[in-house]
Parts: C-alpha cells; structure tokens; sequence
C-alpha cells in the first residue's frame, strides 16, 4: 500500500495507528496533463494532548539538536533516471504479446527497482509474485508492496498493472538487501489467462546493494515538484490517473530522500535540479535554521486550532506527534513568505493562518459531487465463522427425528385446515390444534355466508367417532338440532355421535373429518370427546370445547412440549409476565434479571429473549398495567437491560446477530435526566405554547403516568398536523399507519379521547418544541432511529429551562476522522429519490463502524444502535430505490444485489456462503463488463446459490425462533395469527426480503439473455394427469394415487421416491440431472422438470383436481387442459396397472467366510459395486487408479445376528418385524436395535487380515476407539436395509425385503479435490452421440445426494470431444472433503436389477467423518479456454493448475469404450 493510501486510510479511520506521510493534491493540468501544485503534509515530531492542552513532548535528542534516523519506507518507486536501469530480460509471452524487465544496476542504491512493461492491456492484469531470499525456494512477501496489492493465501502478492494505452506496466521496490531475486508469473484476472516463462516461474536477480537510513529531514515541496517533472517529461509526457500522480510524487520524493541520505545537501539538490529547470529558482534556508527559529508554544497554539478545526477527534499518540509535525510545517510556510515570528504570533490568536485540516472538512473528502468515495474493503475480511450452539434444552437426535414426524403430521391437519379456509373464504372465528400423544386434533370454526362452520380433522390412523354437542352457556351439554346433524350421525338423549369420514385419496394428506353448520348466534360452543378403537379419548381428562365466537383473540393452537426451545427459560417468563405487565420498567428489569440465564442457554436462550422482546414491541403484550411510573425509571431499566447485552455482544461473537436483534426491540434508555426530560419538558411545551388542555393535557398525564414507544409515533402525528395546515385525517393517517388506533388511545390508563385542536398562531412555536422533544422521546424509545443513533454517537446538547434539566451526551470516543462528515452526508440525503449514492453511504459507515464493534467499548451499545439504524436504512432506501430500477440495465441491479448483499452479510453470524455469493456477483459484474459470452450463464449460477444461502438463512431463522415464538406465545395468550407469521415478519423487516425481491427481477432477464427458458427438462416423457399441488415431494413419497397425477411439488431435494400413480413432477426446485428423484423420474418414465418461472407455476396450480396434458421437449413443456373423457382414450398417460413383478430376490447363504479380498469377488458373495470394481482391473488406462478393496460378503450380517453373544438383538429384532406389517414406525426402532450388535471375534481377525494383505490401513492400529468407529459403520450400512425410503421401494415393486441381503464394500476414499460423473448417453435427452458431465469440488456425495445447489455441467458430442458446451455453472454452497480415509459401502443384491433402480436406496459410511467447507467455487474458474485451436473444457486451481483437466479431457476421449 502506499504511503498516501496508508495515510488516508488510517489517519482519517484508524487512530490507533502509526500515520506516515500524506500527499493531498490540487491538480492543474497543463496542456500536456501534468499535474503543476501539490501541496504537502508531513510528521516527524512526537506530541501530545492533555484534555484541552497540547503538550510537546520532547525528543531525547532535544528540539534544537540532531534528530534521530529512522527507516523511510514508502510505496514501491520506479527507476530515478534511465542510465541507472538495465534490461534484465525480454520475453514472448504469447504471439505478439512482449515483456521487458529493468532492474536498476546501482549498487549503492538502497532499494533496488524493478520496471516491467507488458505489450498487453488490460484491467485485469495482475503481477503474482513474490522474492527469494537466502537460496531458499520459497518466496518472500515483502512488505513493500506497490498500490492495490493483496495477499494471496499468505503464499504469493497479487500486485495490478497500471494500464497506459496498448500497453500496461508496474514497479517494484525491493528495500531488503538479504533479498536475493523476486520470482512471478503474469495473470489476465477475468480471462483467467496465466503467462509462464516455458511453463516455469519469471526469475529475476537482484543487483547487491546496501540498506540506506534516511535522515529524518524534509525536502522542500518544491524540489520535489522539479524532480516529478522530470520524471514526467522522462517517461513522455503520459496522461496521468489521480492515483499515478501522487505516486508519481511520492517516488520523486523518495529519489530526493536517497540523494540525501548519500550526503547529497539540501542546496546541492537544489542547484542540481535548477540547472535542469531553469523556471525553478527558489533559494530555501536550512530545514534545521527553520525549525529552530519557531517557538515550541507556537507550534502547539497551532496544533490546538488545527485539532479543533478537525472537529476535536481522539487522537492517539502517533497521530498527536504527526499533527505537531504538520503544525510546525505550516508555521515553517509563513515563514518562507517572509512573515516573521511576531507577526505569526499575531496571525495564530487571531486564527488568520489556515490550516490543512480545515481545507479537507470544506472539501467533504469522504464525498466529492454528492458521491462518497467507497475504499476498496477486502470483502473476504468481512467472514464471520462463528457457529452458535445451544446448552440448554438442545434437539438431541432422537428429538429431531421426532421433531421431523411431527412437522409432517402437523402439514397433514393444517394443510386440511388452510384448503377449508380458502374454500369457506369467510372470517375464521377460531382454529385450535389439540396434541393426541403423536397425532394431533385440528378444530377450525369459520364464518362463511353468515353461517357458522365447524370443521374438525385428525391424523389418527384408527376409525375415530366423535361424541359432541352443542352449548349456549360454557360447560353444558345440548343435543344438537337435527338439521345440523351430519349424515350418518346418530342422536342420543344430550348428544350425538358421528363416524368421522376419510377425505379423498387424492389430497397429498390423510386425515379424518368432520364438518357441520348451524345459524349464528343460536350456540356459543361445542363440546365433544372422541371414541377410537374402544378408547374415549380428552383433552388432558376433560372435555374438549371450542368457542364459536371468542376465538379471534386465542386462535392457537396448545403448548405442546417446547422442543426445540429454552423451555425452562420460556416458562419462567410466562410465570412472571403478570409482574412485566405492569410498565416497561418491570419489564426491562425482569429481562435483565433473566439474561445470565438466557446466556447460559445459548442460542435458544437469547433467541427466548427476542421472542419476549418483539412480542412486547409489536404490542402483542400489555404495555402498563394500572402502575405510575416515573419516564426516567423506564430509561434507567432500559439502561441497565441494553448495558447487558452490549456486553454480552462483546464476549460472544457466535450470539452477536441474535444479541442485535433484541437490542433493535428495546430503546437505548439512559440514566437519570434523559428519562426525566420527557416528564419536564412536555410542561415546558405546554407553557411556552398556551396549550395546557384537552388532547395535549391529555397525552401530558399518558407520559408521566407510562411513557411507551407509541409516544413517538403520536408526537410525529403532532408534527404532520401542523404541518398539514392542521388537517385531522393527517393526524389520524400517521397513527393508523403505525398500528395506533382510537381505541388503543382509549386503552391507556391514562387514555387520550380528544384531538388536536391547535391556533394558527401557536405553529412555529409548536413545530420548534415538538421536534426537539422527539429527540428526547427517541433518545429513550427509538435506540434504532437513524437520526437519535447519529446524534447519540455524536454527541449533543439541551439546555435546561427552569425546573427542566439539560442533558448533555458527549460523542463516541474513538471514531474514525472524518466520519462525522460521512454521517452528515446520509442525513443530508436520506430522502433522496435516486438511491445509489445513499445505498454507498450507508454501507461505507457500516464498514468503518465494523472493526469498532469488535472492541470493547462503554459506548459500544450507540455504536450498535447507529449500525441496527444504517441497517434498517439501507432496507427502507432500497425499497426506495425499486422505481429507480424499473428501466434498468441488468448491471445496474447487480450493483444493488451487491450493495444489499453486503448488507445483509455485515449484519449476519455465521456469513461465510453470502460472502463467497457476494464474491460471485462482483466477478458477475466484471464478466458482463467485459462483455463475456458467458457472462449471464454464469451470473444465473450465482443467483441461484443466492438464493439458496437466502433459504438456508430463512432455515435458520425458523428453527431458532419459531419454536420459542409458538411455545412462549401460547402460553402468553399471543393470538395465533400473530404466532403463524412471526418468522415471516422477522424476515421481512430485514435485506434478505429486499434481496429476494431483485433476484426475483434479475432472473428471467438472465434466463432470457442466457436462452435457459422457462424449463429444464430432466425427463422428457409426455403425461396426462390430474394435477395436485403439495408443499414437499417427501410429505407424499410413500403415497399411491389412484389416478394418474402431475404433483407440483414446491419443494424436491432429491433424495425422495415418486409417488405410485405419479405420472410427472414439477417444481421450481433444481435437483441435479443426477440425484436419486431424477435417476427414479428417468428408469421410471416419469416426466420431471424444474420451472423457473413462477408465473408458470403458480398458473399449474390454478390447474389443481383438473385433467392436464403435458408435452415436453428438451426445454420446455407444453401443456393444456382435457375433458374428463379424454383421459381413457390416451395413450401417453403411462399409468398401468400394478401386476406382479417380474423382478425377484434370491436370498444369499452365508459363505463361511466373514471377509473376502477384491480377487475373490462373485454375484454370490457380494453385489454389482464390487464385481464392477473387479471387473475393470486390467481394463482401464494406468493413470485411472482403481481403489483397494475388501469385502464383508452376503450373508455375514445374518450370520452375528445369530451368534450367542447377540441373542438379545435378535430377539429383539425379530419382535419388531412382526409388527412393521402394522406399523411403519418401527422402522428406526429397527435400525436402532442393529447398531447393538457386538462383533464376533473370528469377523475382526478375517478382517483385519484381509484388509492388511491388501494393503489397507487395519483402524486398530490406532487404537480401540478406532475399531469401534469402523464397526459401527459396518453396522449403519446394515441398518439401512430398513431406511424408510429403501424399504417402501422394494415393497412397491412387490420385492420380498426378507431376500434383500447386505454386502459391505470396504474402499479406500482419497481426498479428492473434484468429483465428476459422466454418463455416455446424454439422460435428458436420451442422445446417445453425446456425453453428460456433471462435476463438483469434493466429495461425490454432493452430486448424488440430496444437497442443494446445481453442478458444473456439459455435454459433448462423441465424435468432437475437444469441443464441449457448458450448460451451466456451478451454484453448490458447500463442498464435502476428507483426509485419506476408508468408506464402508452398502452392496446389497437389490440393487442394478434390471427394471429396478435401487442404487442410491442404502448408506455408505465413512471411517473418518468428511468436513463440510463453503465452496469458494469463484476461486476455481470455470471457462471454455482457446488452446493452440482446439476448445478444452479446463478447470483451473489458482494459480497452478490441477490435473483434473487431463482427467476429464482423457474420460470424454475413451467415453465411447467405457
């Protein structure tokens, strides 16, 4: 970095840092661009500030005598003058392209300088390098770097080109004499284009030099002017950049510097370069002569004045010295005028010398045309890895396994229940979700035509009879009327009963229902029980009741068990509500009492907290409760709760996005006066302003009886009144649009009936008072409002008037200089209509704020509140900003995808995805800049990742605030509407909805610009169906529809069955070509295809329990809609009758051996995997390594299970089989009773004997644990013969899962850095004259599994496979890697039969558990590269390439014989 971007960026950020010399310029351009004036800062003094005082601190070398040496280390330089270079080396680095390398042959020369120039342009360029030192081979970076340098994995310095016309070129320094040669290799960043020297390393010596001390000395500016033109006039007379001429400057200096420091005098530089100048003749006196005829306490009266005019920023020591130095330099300026030292003295008391500091505040250096100037950040800086993990109260295995039953349950009664809403279109009066142990009870009251409907439904797999009546008083029992009686219902002597009936097969849902109408207001209620299989069944021992008019207020459904949550924590909120509800002081006070505890259940426990919070502030809790309360208790509570959380944000940085969200719920408060000014200052108003009665009497006594957050919002609604020329719908129009209503007027204890009714002459006066009170009320309640957060961090001041207090808050110590201009700026413009400067403001302050929030602070809490208020900002500007959007280019809205991305990144834990997708879009904007072909299909893989790491985020929130929201608010009477949207509402107050909202702009112009469609089609077959629309493929996999059906299912991850009598799937999720559904869609003939269009979708969906004929091609689908009698006549429906099938099972024997070796295998000992593996040895290429194998062969698994030392399994065993007929539950019951079984020890001896003969690793070798690790991955594989998935299969296909036997295939697993598979016969198409490659980083288990994201895939044709097409790139988030390990494989005799796919149905299990890393997939590079004319597909690992190419090149040309 250089010196003047070292300067500018710390100085001005970064105070606790040692600041070096700064260069500001004021350009005038001559004819031939140079620039004329420079004016110049530097610091060589120490000093100090004492409160308001400056002190010098002096040197041990004393003011008048020599000053000390230092080492002067500035940007990297170019060559003084041409006769002191050589030409080192001339090199062809591609057709035309040329390269020369100049290093400077002086071996006096402290720093030697290296000039290359590269007859190629480019912005893009980069130099890769790095030096050797001491015959070593790996490279040095030294720390020396030229401009715009980064850091390349601590490995290599990535310096960029200075583009000049057709040509580019850099400089280095080198500036340590133990350095013996730097080393580099040439990059085009964006073509992803290397530049070797024939394959190798660019090796440049250096010449021997020695290390040169600069005297700590000024060199006049106008020596170094000269000495810049020169250089100019040198190098041609170049057009310069901004950047190129304070570098320019600054290696003029430092040539001054070097002639210095060889005993070259000040005068002797100076005649030097006026005989060369002769427009330049400026005799100058001795620096020293200067410097001693300026009083010290001159020089600090002028530090003062500078140090005030810069706003009075909290310098560290550095800083301190180098404003005394800048002091000195312009007092030394007077004096090159002439000016003596008295009239100096005179000029300072006056103020008449101006200083640098206030030049730089007049020109706004943070903006320049109403623009700031955003710094370059290093967005990878930005990652947070921290991952929250909860203590209390965790989701242990068998928890979530139960918590997945549950959810599934839960859709069945609430997907019934949202079909009769939308069918009785009227109010729901009341819906109630009864737990039944594993089952749960929906009752749903609706109100459609004026009529009251009662549903009820269960999920209860037993016939169910409801016993019930009706009610006109709470409690009774009356028999119901008989036209109200359903069908088949029989009527007793104070009741009926009815049988429940199945609803239709066809729903994706199996429930039992009940319904009935009655005229409203004839009863109030209805009681009932329910009668199943001999059983009477209540509600916790009493009658079930559900209201038929109450229920808008307690829509809800029962506590439940609080999985999921920090229950403990949750309950004793609820106990101790009643006590929070009587003001905001108990409130605030009980959540500081509660947060050790909160803390000590980690993320569940502070997620509690928020839930609490934001039901309080979005006024679902009550507020007061007949208590007084003085407003400065409510602020001195609110103090003590906020001082907690920043403090617990300081030490946890894996709860701090959590620890943010409460703090955005809950005002800043503050001790004493800030609380207390509400009360005084309201009388003040009233007294200034002849306003004593009526409304504003009113709203007086609602503030000293409870202030609240809603005080706010009615001064605001003041403020509008009167600005309206006092129209009262504009007073009302304020207040309604924020959630106040008359009747919640009404409900203060100390309630507000009357409207203002203010005289004209009271206006000025009132919008005067009333502005300023609103920053008192938000100084208390609003933490988060931009306006309260800037002042609060800034500082300010209210005087006191009579019996009212002043408050004084002094600013943040601490922030950057000039910052308080950056946040001027976004006040200035926050109203603005076009956006994008605001947008860049507003990030650039969260930037800056970033690395303070990290600090320890006692002001860290203002700190927060001002980035929760930029945050929030920066959601309600974008929104703003849509209409800006409306005509734009598809560039421009992927600026602002990366403004609210990096957004959304700065305000989250755990943001290492959105990142990596941040990265994506920049490297999006650079490809579609430079006008890339495949700059759209490449922008639409990063758009999906995002949208992916948007889910995953969404993910996040729901499993860590919806069960604490649903479980607190049921037991806090929270309505249920409110419970349903909680986490919906979260999401939408933040970026991630903005963001959703421009992805959704983007993507059908980049579908459009790439000529991806509306569709891909993953299998082409035409189907007639009835169309039926499910939430998730997996809710409904082991279902079987009686009509041919087309599920549009929203979900599909890709590991899931079809349905039987599913004749297409459709869904707007993207599986790969590959996954299991799509292997299943494909041998199945079953269309399947991902809809990128939500208009599309969404119009299949109207389409629901409707005929459809779908017709697709490779990429779209036709479809229409057909009678009911055209279904019989056609012949594309593929549904035919299940018949017997022809595939069957032959149980394996035990061969008496428990392991066997790969030269044993055979179809009767082991599966397809091994034989395969077999198979291809001696028949591939060499450079194709195929892994060592080892087997445990059919049978084995039947033969331990009846061994004595496990006849408890087995009998175990044995018991739940017979009831898996009954009851498919018992498949993990199943699963958990093998994982029991103890290994036989001849099993371990065969084993380990063959495993070690191969020339495998034996995992005991490294010790007892390791064995049982391995072991009980053999027995995982076991267990997943009876996977939920695998087991429903077999039983589809009418297989005998008895026969279905298990070999376990035991490989090696390298750490693979890629995985690829290719298939011969394009599958989406069925073309066999082309091949299909899907290719991933990692492990393979990405590709084939269910995890989300698309692959890197093409296809090729197999007679031009030096030509392959990219069909798209890869948006996977994460990759799986593992160390050299071993891999426990399923092998069952089930799977390749022919009509049967059952590969991918059973487990395989790795020794060593892989890690899961975020994909960095824009480090790897993914392009169609022109080598010597011939098109490769090449996959490129920074900055050496991986032989993975070789690989996938040498697959695709012996595709045709594999």
């Amino acid at each position: 970095m250089s010196n003047s971007n070292i300067w500018h960026h710390k100085l001005f950020h970064c105070q606790s840092l040692l600041r070096p010399a700064s260069l500001e310029h004021q350009s005038k351009l001559d004819s031939s661009g140079i620039f004329a004036k420079y004016f110049f800062k530097a610091a060589r003094r120490s000093s100090r500030f004492y409160g308001n005082d400056l002190k010098l601190r002096r040197s041990e070398s004393g003011i008048g005598g020599s000053r000390r040496s230092v080492i002067f280390t500035p940007r990297a330089v170019l060559a003084m003058e041409p006769s002191s270079e050589q030409l080192v080396g001339k090199f062809n680095l591609d057709g035309n392209i040329e390269m020369q390398v100049f290093v400077s042959n002086s071996s006096a020369a402290s720093v030697a300088q290296i000039n290359i120039q590269v007859t190629y342009s480019s912005d893009s360029l980069l130099l890769h390098w790095g030096a050797i030192r001491d015959r070593k081979e790996k490279w040095v970076l030294p720390s020396r770097q030229p401009n715009g340098t980064k850091n390349y994995k601590n490995r290599a310095l990535r310096s960029p080109f200075i583009k000049s016309g057709s040509n580019s070129y850099i400089s280095i320094a080198i500036d340590d004499p133990a350095m013996q040669a730097i080393e580099f290799l040439v990059v085009d960043e964006a073509k992803n284009k290397w530049f070797k020297n024939n394959g190798q390393n660019f090796h440049i010596k250096l010449p021997m030099r020695e290390k040169l001390i600069i005297p700590n000395v000024s060199v006049p500016e106008e020596l170094v002017q000269i000495q810049a033109y020169l250089r100019w006039e040198r190098k041609g007379k170049q057009m310069y950049t901004l950047e190129q001429e304070k570098e320019e400057y600054e290696s003029a200096r430092f040539e001054l510097l070097e002639e210095v420091a060889r005993g070259t005098s000040i005068e002797d530089l100076r005649a030097k370069l006026t005989n060369k100048n002769d427009r330049c003749e400026i005799k100058e006196p001795s620096v020293s002569k200067i410097k001693n005829r300026i009083p010290d306490d001159l020089v600090q009266i002028q530090a003062y004045i500078r140090w005030e005019k810069a706003g009075k920023p909290n310098y560290s020591p550095e800083q301190q010295l180098r404003e005394f130095e800048k002091a000195r330099e312009e007092l030394q300026t007077e004096l090159y005028k002439g000016v003596s030292i008295d009239e100096i003295q005179k000029k300072i008391t006056k103020g008449e010398i101006k200083t640098e500091e206030s030049k730089q505040l007049q020109n706004k250096r943070y903006f320049s045309n109403e623009r700031i100037q955003r710094k370059k950040w290093d967005i990878m800086q930005l990652v947070n890895k921290h991952a929250a993990k909860s203590v209390e109260d965790k989701v242990s295995k068998s928890a979530e396994g139960k918590a997945s039953v549950e959810s599934k349950v839960l859709k069945a009664v609430e997907l019934f229940a949202k079909k009769k809403e939308e069918h009785d279109g009227g109010a729901v009066l009341n819906k109630k979700i009864f737990k039944l142990a594993d089952k749960e009870l929906l009752v749903l009251v609706t109100k459609p035509g004026g009529k009251v409907k009662v549903h009820l439904a269960t999920d209860l797999e037993q016939p169910v009879t409801l016993h019930w009546a009706l009610s006109k008083k709470a409690g009774e029992w009356l028999e119901p009327p008989p036209n109200v009686l359903p069908p088949g219902s029989i009527s007793l002597q104070v009741a009926a009963e009815t049988q429940l009936k199945n609803e239709s097969t066809e729903f994706s849902y199996q429930v039992q229902s009940f319904e009935m109408e009655i005229e409203k207001d004839t009863f109030i209620g209805m009681p009932f029980v329910l009668l199943s299989n001999g059983r009477w069944i209540k509600n916790n021992g009493s009658d079930f009741y559900i209201e038929f008019g109450r229920g808008s207020k307690h829509v809800q459904k029962d506590a439940g068990d609080g999985i999921g949550t920090a229950k403990a924590l949750l309950d004793k909120i609820a106990k101790m509500e009643s006590e929070a509800q009587k003001s905001f002081m108990h409130r605030f006070n009980i959540a500081a009492d509660l947060m050790d505890q909160a803390k000590d259940a980690g993320e569940l426990g502070l997620a509690g907290i928020f839930v609490w919070m934001r039901f309080m502030a979005t006024r679902q809790l009550i507020w007061n409760k007949n208590y007084n309360i003085k407003p400065r208790e409510i602020s001195k509570a609110q103090d003590r709760l906020t001082n907690l959380v920043q403090d617990i944000y300081a030490n946890n940085p894996q709860h701090r996005e959590l620890l943010r969200m409460i703090m955005s719920t809950v005002g800043r408060g503050g001790e004493g006066d800030v609380g207390q000014r509400i009360r005084d200052e309201i009388l003040v108003i009233q007294r200034n302003n002849d306003c004593k009665g009526g409304m504003m009497e009113e709203w007086h006594q609602k503030l000293h009886n409870n202030t609240s957050p809603d005080d706010v919002i009615i001064c605001q609604a003041l403020i509008d009144y009167i600005k309206s020329d006092f129209n009262t719908s504009v007073y009302w129009k304020t207040l309604n649009d924020n959630g106040i209503t008359k009747e919640r007027l009404l409900s203060y204890d100390r309630a507000i009936h009357s409207e203002p009714n203010f005289r004209r002459d009271q206006r000025d006066g009132l919008l005067h008072d009333l502005g300023n009170y609103m920053r008192t009320l938000k100084a208390v309640h609003s933490g988060a409002d931009l306006d309260s957060a800037i002042g609060n961090c800034m500082g300010y001041r209210s005087e006191g008037q009579g019996f009212m207090v002043g408050v004084q808050t002094n600013p943040v110590p601490g922030l950057p200089s000039g910052f308080p201009e950056l946040l001027k700026f976004l006040l200035e413009h926050v109203e603005d209509k076009n956006v994008e400067a605001l947008l860049e403001g507003l990030l650039e302050a969260r930037q800056e704020l970033r690395t303070l929030l990290f600090k320890s602070n006692d002001r860290l809490k203002d700190l927060l509140f001002l980035d929760i208020a930029l945050d929030s900002t920066v959601r309600t500007v974008i929104e703003r900003g849509y209409e800006e959007l409306n005509n734009a280019r598809p560039e421009k809205i992927m600026y602002f995808i990366t403004l609210v991305l990096e957004n959304l990144a700065l305000s989250s834990d755990d943001n290492e995805d959105l990142i990596y997708c941040l990265k994506g879009w920049k490297h999006a904007l650079s490809m579609s800049n430079s006008k890339s072909d495949h700059w759209a299909l490449f922008s639409k893989s990063v758009l999906d990742r995002t949208h992916l790491a948007l889910a995953s985020k969404a993910e996040w929130y729901q499993n860590v605030l919806q069960p604490s929201a649903e479980y607190l608010g049921s037991l806090l009477g929270v309505d249920q509407w409110a419970l349903n949207i909680f986490t919906e509402e979260i999401i939408r107050a933040g970026s991630a909805a903005a963001l959703s909202t421009l992805l959704n702009r983007l993507d059908p112009i980049l579908r459009q610009t790439a000529h991806l469609g509306s569709w891909q089609v993953i299998s082409p077959v035409e189907a007639v169906g009835y169309v039926v629309a499910v939430d998730e493929l997996l809710t409904v996999q082991n279902k079987t529809y009686k009509l041919p059906t087309i599920l549009v299912a929203k979900r599909v991850k890709g590991e899931e069955e079809i349905p039987d009598g599913t004749v297409a799937v459709l869904t707007p999720d993207m599986p790969d070509v590959l996954s299991h559904v799509s292997v299943r869609a494909r041998n199945s003939k079953v269309c399947f295809a991902t809809c990128f269009d939500p208009d599309i979708l969404a119009d299949l969906k109207a389409y629901e329990g409707k005929l459809l004929h779908l017709k697709p091609t490779l990429a779209d689908i036709a479809y229409s809609e057909l009678k009911e009698g055209k279904l019989a006549d056609s012949s594309s429906t593929n549904l035919k009758e299940v018949s017997p099938s022809p595939i069957k099972l032959v149980r394996k024997q035990f061969s008496s051996r428990y392991a066997i070796s790969s030269e044993e295998f055979s179809s009767e000992m082991v599966g397809a995997k091994s034989r395969n593996i077999s198979y291809l040895k001696g028949k591939v290429p060499s450079w194709i390594g195929i892994p060592t194998s080892v087997a445990l062969p059919f049978g084995v698994f039947e033969k331990v299970l009846n061994e004595d030392l496990n006849w408890e399994v087995a009998n175990k065993l044995q018991l739940l089989k017979k009831n898996l007929a009954e009851e498919s539950s018992a498949l993990g019951q199943i699963r958990h009773t093998v994982l029991q079984l103890a290994a036989p020890p001849q099993l371990v001896q065969e084993l380990k004997t063959k495993m070690q003969s191969s020339g495998m690793p034996w995992p005991g070798d490294e010790g007892e644990r390791r064995w049982e690790q391995a072991w009980m991955a053999i027995k995982k594989v076991w267990a997943s013969k009876w996977n939920e998935r695998a087991y429903f299969s077999t039983r589809k296909v009418k297989l005998d899962h008895d026969y279905l036997c298990m070999a376990v295939l035991v490989q090696e697993v390298i750490d693979a850095d890629y995985a690829f598979v290719i298939h011969t016969t394009n599958p989406s198409s069925g073309d066999s004259s082309e091949i299909y490659a899907e290719v991933v980083k990692g492990l393979g288990e990405t590709l084939v599994g269910a995890y989300p994201g698309r692959a890197l895939s093409f296809i090729c044709k197999k007679n031009d496979l030096n030509t392959p097409l990219v069909l798209g790139y890869p948006s996977k988030p994460i990759g799986l890697f593992i160390k050299r390990s071993i891999i426990f494989r399923s092998d069952s005799n089930g799977e390749d039969l022919e009509g049967y796919a059952g590969a991918g149905l059973y487990d395989s299990i790795e020794y060593s558990q892989a890690s899961v890393d975020c994909n960095d997939m824009y480090t790897v590079i993914y392009l169609l590269n022109k080598t010597t004319d011939v098109y490769l597909l090449e996959v490129f690992w920074l900055p050496v390439e991986t032989s993975y190419a070789t690989a996938v090149r040498c697959i695709m040309r012996n595709a045709t014989a594999m």
